[in-house]
């Protein structure tokens, strides 16, 4: 029966852990017994310089999930690939992943919306650069991350007005 487990690796090596254990599953000839391997990620946009930046981060790091049968080959396989440190889970009983689990990880990795990432904190100051009120300077006063918007304080005709922009509308000043 194909379970998933999770496996330890060095951090920034799990690309090449996959492909290492990819390699090893064809050689040793355990592709009927080890099933799937996934190094989970996630689609992030970043605002850098107004621009949007779509970049992929790993959702745990230094972790890759193998869905494979396990016995006492396909755990020597894996354990003795290069830049695997283990199994997570007891000594020398790996434990497997729920259905639930799984089903939370691999819906994490496909995500329809990409995550926004802010580089704006409360107390930032930044400069409008589109919109009716380019080239007003702000300083923020509310981060909305779900929604990717701001809310700055900006002077106009002398008073302090709270105005909701994008992400994409502001730049922060140095």
């Amino acid at each position: 029966m194909f379970q998933w487990y999770v496996v330890n690796t060095y951090s920034g090596h799990e690309n090449k852990v996959k492909a290492n254990l990819e390699h090893r599953r064809q050689s040793m000839n355990q592709e009927d017994r080890i099933h799937q391997i996934v190094v989970p990620t996630e689609q992030v946009v970043e605002t850098k310089d107004g621009q949007k930046v779509t970049s992929e981060r790993r959702v745990f790091p230094g972790y890759v999930l193998v869905q494979m049968e396990l016995t006492d080959d396909t755990w020597s396989l894996v354990k003795n690939t290069p830049g695997v440190t283990g199994f997570v889970g007891a000594q020398n009983k790996p434990v497997a992943l729920s259905r639930a689990e799984v089903d939370r990880i691999l819906h994490t990795a496909t995500v329809e919306r990409p995550k926004q990432k802010a580089e704006f904190s409360v107390g930032d100051v930044v400069r409008v650069t589109s919109g009716p009120l380019s080239d007003f300077s702000g300083e923020v006063v509310d981060v909305n991350l779900d929604q990717s918007r701001l809310k700055v304080m900006v002077s106009i005709f002398g008073r302090e007005t709270p105005v909701e922009l994008g992400f994409d509308q502001v730049k922060k000043t140095s």
